[in-house]
């Protein structure tokens, strides 16, 4: 498991899972001899996206940032569909490090799609369960009022499966939560409504975790955002504020679904990546 120390900070990537979607989805309209230069696409235009929730433990506490996306949920039509190659194995990762779900304390859910939040839960005999029973489960008011009445659009995302099991866990916050010191949730809209960044903070340094309105080191262009989004400007705004925040400053990236880099730090024009750690493979 790639692992990176960051202060008192000690970070490391479970194997969440892995999907392969088309390249042309996760870049928008971008033309695909642009993006294809920065992430490369198989023969069927497909490209790999992790799944991988982050494990932050600090402070004596164990946090994950998302959930993977899950195991035995999911039919083989729905695999098919969503381009799932391989299911959450987070119980075997947190069991390499000597822990188990039930040591996780907290879980930073940066929005509730299906790929982030079915590892929130799974099935024990014919009901579903939480995995991860004891942690306090953060995100954005607006996410999860949407994730339990979800729209035309979103309910193919927000299923009942990933959140009825887990509903009296969850805690909500508006516009930004300091969840430790050190460790923040700031709301930003634009992949989904509700969808949340989660900066990292330590001794005058920052890791910032832009989830999905930058899912991979090929989308620092603030222009360069999904088809997925909900709200597309709203991601570029928002992405464009980060950034001028961002560059200047050093900070580093991290990611849930780059199957390159786990973190990257780019040239002040957003242009060359500068310092990294790779994704073992």
């Amino acid at each position: 498991m790639d692992q990176l120390t960051f202060h008192d900070m000690k970070l490391t990537w479970l194997d969440g899972g892995v999907n392969y979607l088309d390249g042309g989805a996760m870049f928008g309209v971008v033309p695909k001899a642009l993006w294809s230069r920065r992430y490369e696409p198989d023969e069927n235009n497909l490209i790999e996206l992790r799944t991988d929730p982050i494990l932050i433990q600090y402070r004596g506490k164990n946090l994950l940032i998302d959930s993977g996306i899950g195991k035995g949920k999911l039919d083989e039509k729905k695999k098919r569909n969503l381009g799932v190659r391989a299911e959450t194995r987070v119980e075997e990762s947190l069991e390499e490090l000597g822990l188990t779900p039930e040591d996780i304390d907290i879980v930073l859910m940066t929005h509730l799609h299906n790929d982030h939040a079915a590892g929130l839960t799974q099935w024990k005999g014919d009901r579903l369960v939480s995995v991860f029973s004891n942690a306090t489960i953060y995100t954005s008011k607006v996410e999860w009022d949407e994730m339990r009445e979800p729209n035309i659009r979103s309910r193919n995302t927000y299923w009942p499966e990933n959140w009825e099991p887990i509903q009296d866990q969850v805690e909500t916050f508006e516009d930004e939560l300091e969840v430790l010191p050190g460790i923040k949730m700031i709301h930003t809209g634009g992949h989904s409504d509700g969808h949340s960044v989660i900066k990292l903070e330590q001794q005058g340094e920052t890791l910032i975790h832009m989830a999905d309105i930058m899912p991979t080191h090929a989308h620092s262009n603030p222009l360069w955002v999904l088809a997925y989004d909900d709200y597309p400007m709203d991601s570029i705004f928002a992405k464009e504020r980060l950034m001028k925040e961002a560059l200047p400053n050093n900070y580093g990236f991290i990611f849930y679904h780059d199957a390159v880099f786990r973190m990257a730090k780019f040239s002040e024009d957003g242009k060359q990546i500068v310092e990294s750690v790779p994704r073992t493979r």
